[in-house]
């Protein structure tokens, strides 16, 4: 399949053939649901703590006694329903770590790929050469991209320049093509790519999809264009009052005589008699 390929002025530099198995996988919601919920589980410390009763400092001694005051009976000061002290059923360090086999991570991203690809929120870039590291710089290639949300930038390896014009804008992150995963691809509502990352990106992801591909032929107008809006045809539609609609339903319902067939006199007499013969 072919995709177009954009220079940094916005026009456009041509094709690029690109993988089906990478570029035209069909989505799969239940499997990036779980990719991702393990992604930021993962991300988790788990190093939360709270004290015990038994954890807390003091109240060694009976606070009163334990008949004739008319309180409740107390052993200690630190019980959990006393001001300081310990805490009932608090938390306490833990992994929450998830273990996701490899393939699945590995559809994932490309589940992500072709999807954005079949949206046109993919952009490929044939260079990201800037001569230096100031933020207007990459604004103005978003610009001509006509790029105005979130975006995230692949490169082929890590371009300090892109790195650095790119530091100062918040909803523009940049990631070499080693380390595209999941996460960050939901998170942009842009994919700017490279050609070379392109490559990166199917020597690192291809071959693990072994199902139909879906769009093998997508055009790549599609990708440098908005969504076509829906066209919708306007219909007249009649509007009956009650008594209209009333009257509508009775002549389904019970015809009047005038519309039936009516059957002479003289032709009901002849039937008759022969029905009397036989």
């Amino acid at each position: 399949m072919k995709l177009h390929v954009r220079n940094i002025s916005g026009g456009v530099a041509g094709e690029i053939d690109v993988r089906s198995d990478v570029f035209g996988v069909p989505e799969n919601s239940a499997l990036l649901h779980q990719v991702v919920v393990a992604h930021l589980a993962n991300k988790r410390q788990g190093t939360v703590k709270t004290k015990t009763r038994s954890e807390v400092s003091g109240g060694g001694a009976k606070p009163r006694p334990q008949k004739h005051t008319g309180s409740a009976r107390a052993g200690t000061i630190r019980s959990p329903i006393w001001v300081g002290g310990g805490r009932a059923f608090g938390p306490s360090p833990r992994s929450y770590k998830q273990r996701t086999p490899k393939k699945m991570r590995r559809l994932a991203i490309v589940s992500v790929l072709s999807d954005k690809a079949r949206q046109g929120s993919l952009v490929i870039v044939d260079k990201l050469d800037l001569t230096d590291g100031k933020t207007r710089s990459i604004k103005s290639i978003l610009k001509a991209l006509e790029i105005n949300s979130s975006t995230l930038i692949v490169t082929d390896g890590p371009n300090p320049n892109v790195i650095r014009a790119a530091g100062n804008l918040k909803k523009v992150k940049t990631l070499p093509a080693q380390v595209l995963n999941t996460i960050d691809l939901l998170n942009k509502s842009h994919l700017v790519i490279t050609t070379d990352a392109v490559r990166k990106v199917e020597e690192n992801w291809g071959g693990v999809y072994k199902g139909e591909v879906v769009d093998s032929e997508i055009d790549g107008n599609l990708l440098q264009s908005k969504p076509a809006e829906l066209t919708t045809t306007e219909e007249e539609v009649a509007y009956l009052s009650d008594e209209q609609l009333i009257s509508a339903l009775v002549l389904q319902i019970d015809p009047p005589e005038s519309s039936l067939e009516r059957v002479p006199d003289e032709d009901i007499g002849d039937q008759l008699d022969e029905v009397s013969e036989e």
